[in-house]
């Protein structure tokens, strides 16, 4: 009897595209977490913390190794606006969404922001100092608008003139 040519073959690895510090990162972070119930989110959290963003080359990586469809891992990083698919800036300022910064004017502070950098949420500005992104909540609900720089740095009531005069302090540090 012949064998069943309904068999499936084996996927075979894909070609990994990503330099060879990134590759061993995010092998890095799969030989981690591979092993944990729903393994994605912990692999992509890991990439993200060690690379700064997941690259596009990864997914593939991921998929295989994770036995999951590219799809399905574009999926997840589509879906959580935590995750990137490019570099980021060389500060990342965020600027509380929620609603009690909005009734403390973070609307308007955001259309400033968005104008003065000349960018809009998840992009870097061109000289690559800043990544300006939403965040929606700081818990400092009494104190806005706030904005957090980077991992740790909260700034209460900012105003244009304060948001000015933090990213030209950013914009030093980046220089």
């Amino acid at each position: 009897m012949a064998k069943s040519a309904n068999r499936l073959a084996p996927n075979p690895a894909p070609r990994d595209n990503l330099a060879p510090d990134v590759s061993a990162k995010v092998r890095a972070a799969l030989d981690a977490n591979r092993d944990r119930p729903g393994a994605l989110l912990p692999v992509l959290h890991a990439v993200q913390d060690s690379v700064g963003y997941v690259p596009d080359d990864a997914v593939p990586l991921i998929a295989h190794e994770l036995n999951l469809s590219r799809a399905e891992v574009h999926g997840v990083i589509g879906f959580y606006h935590h995750f990137r698919t490019h570099p980021v800036g060389h500060h990342v300022v965020r600027i509380c969404r929620a609603e009690a910064c909005q009734a403390l004017g973070a609307r308007s502070l955001e259309a400033h922001a968005k104008q003065m950098l000349g960018i809009d949420f998840h992009q870097t500005t061109k000289d690559g100092a800043i990544t300006l992104e939403a965040v929606y909540c700081l818990g400092n609900c009494g104190c806005g608008p706030s904005v957090l720089i980077d991992p740790d740095e909260i700034h209460a009531r900012v105003t244009p003139e304060s948001f000015d005069a933090l990213v030209g302090e950013l914009r030093k540090e980046a220089s």
